[in-house]
């Protein structure tokens, strides 16, 4: 099988991770672009001692850390600046290593392989970025999920991590209600809801009245990444696990960031 076939079913979640960690669909895609673009210049360059997307993401780090990517000056104006004012507090590493393990589950061994650094290490990373998770301002988080176990247990880890749930929701029309009542700092939205409304009309809604970051939630990630419309910046993936949600959450609140699908 040729290099781009084995690569190629790995890019949507890689577009992921990257929007995750840089905080916009646009600077997150400029660095996958730049990564694809030196694996065609040099593939015989490419990390073959891993498992193909353990190596694309290698190699998507290699260009992160390298910095020498142009983003358009108007996307950074939200997410990205705002990030850049906390990063002296907040180490990007720690995020990475969390967000590889958690958002992207890869390994330990794996993150290590890709970062650079021992198992040793990313334990050491995952930790403090925990321990920087629960120093983060608490929030107050509206939940959109019609399913009712689903729902307490996102309650629950929310506010596990320190949060508070101003509201739970299972139809687009309450949901809309509840963020113009409560004013919500952060949405987590399931797509399909109860009666067969859409938590992307809801949050479609909610963000035509006021800003407040997103994370969606579906187990169909593939309808959203599809690269042919703007995209979520936040996004996980059911069946869900707790240090996934709470990395999530982390980085909305990180970058505010709005949900984008416009």
């Amino acid at each position: 099988m040729s290099l781009a076939r084995e690569i190629a079913p790995h890019l949507p979640l890689l577009r992921r991770y990257a929007r995750a960690l840089t905080g916009a669909q646009p600077s997150g895609d400029a660095f996958v672009a730049a990564a694809l673009e030196a694996i065609v210049a040099r593939p015989e360059e490419f990390p073959r001692n891993l498992d193909p997307r353990a190596g694309l993401y290698q190699v998507f780090h290699r260009i992160w850390e390298s910095g020498n990517v142009e983003v358009e000056a108007d996307e950074t104006a939200r997410g990205a600046k705002k990030a850049q004012e906390r990063l002296r507090a907040l180490s990007p590493l720690t995020r990475q290593a969390l967000l590889l393990t958690t958002l992207e589950s890869f390994t330990v061994q794996e993150t290590g392989e890709i970062l650079g650094r021992s198992p040793e290490e990313v334990n050491a990373l995952i930790d403090e970025a925990l321990e920087e998770l629960d120093r983060q301002t608490k929030a107050r988080i509206l939940i959109i999920e019609d399913e009712a176990v689903i729902a307490m247990d996102l309650s629950d880890l929310v506010t596990g991590a320190g949060h508070d749930v101003c509201a739970v929701e299972a139809t687009a029309s309450a949901a809309v209600a509840a963020a113009k009542r409560e004013r919500p700092d952060l949405v987590l939205a399931d797509i399909q809801l109860a009666d067969g409304s859409s938590g992307i009309d809801a949050v479609k809604e909610i963000l035509a009245s006021f800003e407040v970051p997103v994370i969606f939630i579906t187990a169909f990630p593939d309808r959203l990444l599809t690269g042919e419309r703007p995209e979520p910046t936040f996004l996980i993936t059911k069946p869900y696990s707790p240090d996934m949600v709470r990395a999530a959450v982390s980085q909305a609140l990180f970058f505010e960031s709005t949900g984008s699908l416009n």
